[in-house]
């Protein structure tokens, strides 16, 4: 997709300095920029939440997640 944005002159002409310097298009130099920005401001999953996650779980009457799989595996024939 075709994006237009609006540059000074000046970093117009260090982004053209330093596609040159690296063998690649200005397009290339902007991508790449967009690329690390979104990845540096992209917040990472919140996994913190995952942990205890079976602790205080009342849906599965409170029991840690070693009791509960245990329950589990008792039910199938031995």
């Amino acid at each position: 997709m075709r994006t237009v944005i609006d540059l000074p002159d000046e970093q117009i002409a260090t982004l053209d300095r330093l596609a040159r310097a690296a063998g690649t298009s200005r397009a290339a130099m902007i991508r790449e920029a967009v690329r690390e920005l979104l990845r540096d401001r992209t917040p990472a999953p919140d996994v913190d939440t995952a942990f205890g996650l079976w602790a205080g779980d009342h849906e599965h009457g409170g029991e840690d997640g070693l009791a509960y799989q245990r329950r589990l595996r008792d039910e199938w024939p031995a």
